[in-house]
């Protein structure tokens, strides 16, 4: 069975009587915390809709076929996750929803994942997408003060045959420097700037400058391993940016694209050191022999 049809067939379990939603605070005998670990999904990994829900007449303000927040972080709780790493939510009845949905499960939510910075960046020489883009990011920023979740990712610049790499830099810190720091600041959330397939921060020492020149604790590196391994080493990205991370992704396989797995940081201005036990571990062998396999 691929991850698709396992997807498929778990949510569709979901909305067996057995697994209905628990109210209250999640409960497990599984290993958590620093011996256990700490795993974080993406929302849009987990089912939005199943098989057959379009079938089934849809609750007042739902859209049919579509599973409700409640449903869904119940499933990834019960699929093991502690925690949820969100996407942007302009609407203000869904975004409630998601805060009640995370309430009553137990399951926190540690970060939003900006949505128009790819679509508007920072970067860009026209002020109306550099407002757009400014919006997008406010509205993350909302988000996550709302839900309680520490960190908002934002892809910082595009490089592009209209923009430079120098340009890209000095634009995309102008802004964030300029208009989005001191909202960060006010919300106490951390914007953390991610290495990504951009044409930008391509080495481990340009991440760390980028971040270095702001100077503030409210914007640090978000580090995907996945998005480096075919033109550089995580190892060396890992040593580079200790101490300027919020966290970082860790794909099932450095082969393949990232699952957006994240692992959550309990000291949030430290890359390594905050982490689990399972995952310094897995980042020691890493730096020690470069294999990253385990």
């Amino acid at each position: 069975m691929d991850r698709r049809s396992f997807l498929q067939s778990i949510g569709a379990a979901a909305l067996s009587p057995r697994l209905q939603p628990r109210v209250g605070p999640a409960t497990s005998s599984r290993p958590s915390g620093p011996a256990g670990g700490r795993k974080a999904v993406l929302i849009s990994l987990l089912p939005g809709g199943v098989p057959g829900a379009a079938d089934a007449p849809a609750a007042p303000g739902r859209v049919q076929g579509v599973l409700p927040y409640l449903d869904r972080f119940a499933l990834a709780r019960d699929a093991g996750f502690d925690a949820i790493e969100m996407q942007t939510i302009s609407r203000n009845e869904e975004a409630a929803e998601i805060r009640e949905a995370s309430a009553k499960t137990g399951l926190r939510i540690h970060s939003v994942m900006n949505a128009d910075h790819w679509r508007f960046p920072l970067s860009s020489s026209d002020r109306d997408v550099v407002n757009r883009s400014v919006a997008g990011m406010e509205t993350s920023l909302r988000n996550a003060a709302l839900w309680g979740a520490d960190t908002v990712l934002l892809v910082p610049a595009v490089v592009d045959p209209a923009t430079s790499y120098r340009d890209a830099w000095t634009r995309s810190q102008d802004v964030i420097r300029g208009r989005l720091l001191p909202r960060a600041q006010e919300l106490k959330v951390i914007i953390a700037v991610e290495e990504v397939w951009n044409k930008f921060l391509l080495s481990p020492l340009e991440l760390a400058r980028y971040v270095d020149e702001f100077d503030s604790p409210w914007l640090k590196a978000y580090f995907d391993v996945g998005n480096v391994v075919f033109y550089g080493y995580p190892q060396d990205w890992i040593r580079t940016l200790a101490g300027q991370g919020a966290f970082e992704r860790l794909p099932a396989r450095s082969s393949e694209r990232p699952l957006h797995l994240a692992e959550h940081r309990r000291r949030r201005h430290r890359l390594a050191g905050g982490a689990s036990r399972v995952c310094r571990r897995r980042l020691s062998r890493l730096c020690d022999d470069g294999s990253g396999t385990g």
